[in-house]
């Protein structure tokens, strides 16, 4: 890309106003403002042909979750424990 022959246009999008003043102040750490780290992603975007970064869904996996419901419903929940001993018998079971 030729950035002499590029016309400049506007992006307008709609943001959390705390991200952004977040971002403003880490932009700034940094040395840039809104326009050209937004720039910089878009590039990289370009440059690489994808996100230029991992996106996944944090969700826990199907035995966390029972895991996680069994633990609400109190079922596989042990002691409390008077004493270690009684604690690694418990793990040992």
């Amino acid at each position: 890309m030729d950035d002499i022959n590029l016309k400049p246009t506007t992006i307008n999008i709609k943001t959390d106003v705390e991200l952004k003043r977040n971002a403003e102040v880490l932009f700034s750490e940094l040395g840039l403002n809104m326009t050209t780290a937004i720039n910089i992603f878009l590039r990289q975007c370009v440059y690489e042909n994808s996100i230029p970064f991992k996106i996944t869904r944090n969700r826990p996996n199907k035995l966390t979750l029972k895991t996680i419901e069994d633990a609400h419903n109190g079922k596989g929940i042990n002691g409390p424990f008077k004493t270690i001993k009684e604690l690694k018998a418990s793990l040992d079971a």
